[in-house]
């Protein structure tokens, strides 16, 4: 299923990786609930993933049903479920995402900091931008270097 770059993303980042069998199961989960997802009684063109063991990306197609307030709180219960189900925290922003070696590393806020003013993290680590709202965004924004995110006007002066 091809989908428009327009189409609206969402990222949520797991606290903790997933495992191999866990990740089976969440993408079960997400296939059926995407699979039956409507707004209105229109179908969604969606799709929901696990992507390196670590977030779970929704992308709606809005060309031909738009997404609602009611069918985003229907995808926020699922992942709610999905939370209480593995026991991980889905929804807390201020966990940040790196890659050392292509692996992913997820941390939080302050030890971020901390990587960052002990020269762990340079201009140069890829970092996740979980902010990124369309699938053009999520296909060159959501990777990117530290230098080139918005990590850097935040945390720039622990360099």
């Amino acid at each position: 299923m091809s989908f428009s770059p327009q189409s609206r993303v969402w990222v949520y980042q797991s606290d903790r990786e997933f495992t191999a069998s866990e990740v089976v199961e969440i993408q079960q989960k997400l296939s059926a609930f995407t699979n039956q997802w409507q707004a209105h009684g229109h179908q969604l063109r969606a799709k929901a993933e696990v992507l390196y063991n670590f977030f779970i990306v929704f992308k709606v197609d809005e060309t031909s049903a738009s997404v609602t307030g009611c069918s985003i709180d229907s995808s926020v219960r699922i992942l709610k479920e999905i939370e209480h189900t593995y026991h991980v925290d889905l929804f807390n922003r201020f966990n940040m995402a790196y890659k050392v070696d292509g692996k992913i590393v997820a941390t939080s806020k302050e030890d971020f900091e901390t990587l960052i003013s002990i020269g762990k993290i340079t201009p140069d680590t890829i970092v996740f931008n979980n902010l990124v709202q369309t699938l053009e965004e999520f296909e060159t924004k959501w990777e990117v270097p530290f230098a080139n995110s918005w990590h850097n006007s935040v945390f720039a002066h622990l360099l």
